[in-house]
């Protein structure tokens, strides 16, 4: 069961997300969600101080909560996806979308995203080239319930995690970095050899608690790294562009 300071945090958040409350929306004050949500003060301010430790509302003692400028903004700006990544540094960017198939989640799937099966995915497969040399394998699944348009997207200009970036809201997203070995598949097509050292990059998003989409990245390791830029006020985790070689 979900508790009364989560509802109110994703009631609020649900909100922000969809543009009903734009930045510098004020909040209702703590009295009123209070008795909206007849829930006692103290319940009303976590679920506010969640939401201000999140970056989506800005509070002002005496004043009131509103809506924080830029919100999604900033956390876009927080992923960029590999198009984009390659465009910035100057290099060319292509893809093949290898497999697209709408389907149900199977069990053992569902249990790792922490959904229900049965529901309704679309499942993706993508390579990435840069400068004409394979980049990346991008396995996804995108959960059609929160993301409803990709059901007739064909994903032929645009690829799928610009899409998403760009038309579909997120408030919450987890990045694990794991090193594995290229099996036979995934080394043909990412033109390496089978038992090569790979980075993988496995990111979920997720809005109001449902996920949004699940991708795993392949990325051969002797062409690809990640790196971190870090400040006192903030950090960020990017997708950096291949090694150029000396030859």
């Amino acid at each position: 069961m979900v508790s009364i300071h989560q509802r109110i945090f994703e009631d609020i958040e649900a909100r922000i997300m969809s543009g009903v409350w734009l930045p510098g929306h004020r909040i209702p004050f703590e009295h009123e969600l209070v008795k909206e949500y007849q829930c006692s003060r103290m319940t009303v301010n976590k679920a506010l101080s969640a939401l201000a430790e999140r970056g989506m509302i800005i509070r002002r003692r005496k004043v009131g909560s509103f809506v924080a400028a830029r919100q999604i903004d900033r956390t876009v700006m927080d992923i960029r996806d590999i198009s984009t990544e390659a465009e910035l540094a100057g290099h060319d960017h292509s893809y093949t979308i290898l497999m697209r198939k709408i389907e149900t989640l199977d069990a053992a799937t569902a249990t790792q995203l922490g959904e229900q099966a049965g529901a309704e995915i679309l499942r993706l497969q993508c390579l990435h080239a840069v400068d004409g040399k394979p980049h990346a394998l991008e396995r996804r699944i995108i959960m059609l319930a929160m993301a409803p348009s990709a059901r007739t997207e064909n994903f032929a200009s645009v690829p799928p995690g610009k899409w998403l970036l760009d038309m579909v809201p997120w408030s919450k997203a987890r990045h694990v970095i794991r090193a594995v070995s290229a099996d036979a598949a995934t080394a043909r097509l990412l033109e390496t050899e089978r038992g090569e050292a790979c980075l993988t990059l496995i990111r979920q998003t997720w809005r109001s608690s449902r996920t949004v989409t699940y991708v795993e990245i392949i990325h051969p390791g002797d062409r690809f790294q990640f790196a971190s830029d870090f400040h006192p006020t903030e950090k960020s985790v990017t997708e950096q562009l291949p090694r150029r070689s000396a030859t």
